[in-house]
């Protein structure tokens, strides 16, 4: 049995007055991609060079304002990335490049070095504030953790006012999700009055949850208390960056955007130590279903997917929400079936706003295509086969014919496992367009008899015997119908016709669809008939279905 004594629940404020939940996301926030940096160093591989340039690239081309490139007063292979991107120039204006450093003169020297020649940056110190770490990494009371955080801001002040570009602060009071708030707040404030913000140069206090360590809506608490409680809060940017240690880092990015931040650290796909950083991505995804602009280029999300698992050399999971190769995808029977009646619906009703069933956002928004949206197993049912047949190849079975064709295929289903496009097809061809005995149609005339009646005659085989009949009747089809009877002693009834254009222009081709029912053994069936003239489409289906009833009679 789990020892689940061992471990202890962590506290919860008493927060009463929290206004978060009566809120909802109204815009997007700023973005700050922390792929080069947090991402990088939670590679089993991290990037080489190239590989980071490649990723800045599409971290620029996204839409970020804000990329944190990593940490070059601890790495030479970092420094280095850094000045490749000045002496290349690779930096756009409106991209403001974020370094990270810890609270010594040494490396924020270096820090500074490795800025030369960049307008705006961001230089993100740091140190761990919580008790745990207090206690058993650092050995430090309060008032020497906090001394820690403002002698490192009076460093990158002093370094700031010799530096010509513009330099923002950001301080992270490093796992403030275990820190109490009171003295987090004191903390950032003691780093506040040093660094001296105001509304045209504002501070980034960036408050972490380094560990998650509890739900959300916690989360989302702490954070709406700092933003109640900062001073000067015009002048300040709160920003957050979740971590997915419980598997709810997007969650937690999105109530503490209701709970005052303004602003998102994460990676694509939620790349970063353990289980990860949140997902920009998604967040991001979830404003786009609800009609918020993101303000990110998310339009080719199998471009990203293909630079990122290049450069990471990490897979993106198949269920990744967006991203994963079968999100848009539906196995199952009832699935499929609303999927393809809300496709329909909205087609039909030329309607713009997106509404279809089991599909938050249109695939093709994001560059995806709907050919993954229905895989067809032995869990699928009439629904997904008939989607397939219209969506891929333009049949559009009646509806009586769904369960029908459907059968068929999940008998193949059953024993291979899933069956693809291609193959439905095929097995539609031979079951309906292909088949020849004891039946084969070769030719047929129709003609004409005052307003409603015509007469046809009709040359086909029976078991190999050529056969010429002719026929009056009350239209094309039962004209052909009563030449058939005379000949093969077979008593028909037509229960069911329908037609359709499968393409547009002169050498469009019809779909014609028969029902029949064989009145001596009671069986029914479809048959499909294609022609270019749609009174062959007609007969062909007719023979299309007398050959399924007489194999259902063998």
């Amino acid at each position: 049995m789990l020892n689940y004594q061992k471990y202890k629940r962590v506290p919860v404020m008493n927060y009463p007055e929290r206004e978060w939940p009566n809120k909802q996301i109204e815009k997007a926030p700023m973005w700050c991609s922390v792929d080069l940096r947090d991402g990088n160093q939670a590679l089993i591989e991290p990037m080489v060079v190239e590989e980071k340039i490649e990723m800045f690239n599409l971290l620029v081309k996204l839409g970020f304002k804000a990329i944190e490139i990593g940490f070059p007063s601890a790495s030479q292979i970092e420094y280095d990335f850094l000045r490749e991107l000045v002496d290349r120039k690779l930096i756009p204006d409106d991209v403001t490049i974020q370094v990270l450093v810890q609270c010594r003169e040494h490396l924020i020297k270096r820090t500074f070095e490795s800025l030369e020649g960049i307008k705006n940056a961001v230089v993100h110190i740091y140190n761990s504030t919580s008790t745990l770490q207090r206690d058993v990494v650092f050995g430090l009371e309060k008032d020497a953790i906090k001394q820690i955080a403002i002698e490192g801001t009076k460093l990158v002040k002093k370094y700031a006012e010799e530096f010509p570009g513009k330099i923002t602060l950001e301080y992270s009071p490093e796992s403030f999700t275990g820190t109490e708030l009171d003295y987090a707040l004191e903390v950032c404030t003691a780093v506040q009055e040093t660094w001296e913000p105001d509304e045209d140069n504002k501070i980034i206090f960036n408050l972490p949850a380094t560990v998650e360590m509890t739900t959300p809506n916690v989360y989302a608490d702490q954070i709406e208390w700092m933003h109640r409680h900062f001073k000067d809060r015009e002048n300040i940017i709160i920003s957050v960056h979740p971590h997915n240690d419980r598997g709810t880092g997007v969650a937690a990015a999105e109530l503490a955007l209701l709970a005052g931040a303004d602003r998102v650290e994460g990676t694509l796909f939620g790349n970063g130590e353990r289980t990860g950083n949140v997902d920009v991505l998604t967040v991001a995804y979830n404003m786009f279903s609800q009609g918020i602009n993101p303000e990110l280029e998310l339009e080719h999300v199998n471009e990203i997917i293909e630079i990122y698992e290049r450069c990471c050399k990490i897979p993106v999971h198949v269920r990744h929400p967006y991203a994963g190769k079968l999100v848009f995808t539906a196995f199952s029977g009832s699935h499929q079936d609303a999927i393809n009646k809300g496709i329909r619906a909205m087609r039909d009703r030329g309607q713009e706003i997106w509404e279809v069933p089991y599909l938050p956002i249109d695939p093709c928004d994001v560059g995806r295509e709907y050919e993954p949206l229905v895989r067809i197993n032995s869990q699928s049912g009439k629904g997904g086969v008939a989607f397939v047949m219209d969506t891929y190849f333009g049949y559009k079975l009646p509806k009586p014919m769904h369960k029908e064709f459907a059968d068929v295929i999940q008998k193949m289903s059953e024993q291979q496992g899933e069956v693809a496009p291609d193959q439905i097809m095929a097995k539609f061809e031979e079951e309906y367009l292909q088949a020849a005995e004891p039946f084969e149609f070769l030719k047929v005339r129709v003609e004409d008899i005052g307003d409603t009646d015509s007469h046809a005659k009709l040359l086909f085989k029976y078991n190999d015997e050529d056969i010429l009949a002719e026929a009056d009747g009350n239209g094309p089809i039962d004209a052909v119908k009563n030449a058939i009877e005379e000949h093969v002693g077979m008593e028909l009834k037509v229960l069911d016709y329908s037609e359709h254009s499968l393409a547009v222009g002169s050498d469009a081709k019809a779909a014609a669809y028969i029902q029949l029912m064989d009145k001596k053994t009671g069986n029914i069936t479809y048959g499909v008939g294609l022609s270019s003239n749609i009174t062959r489409a007609s007969v062909k289906a007719m023979f299309s279905a007398m050959n399924r009833l007489s194999r259902k009679e063998k």
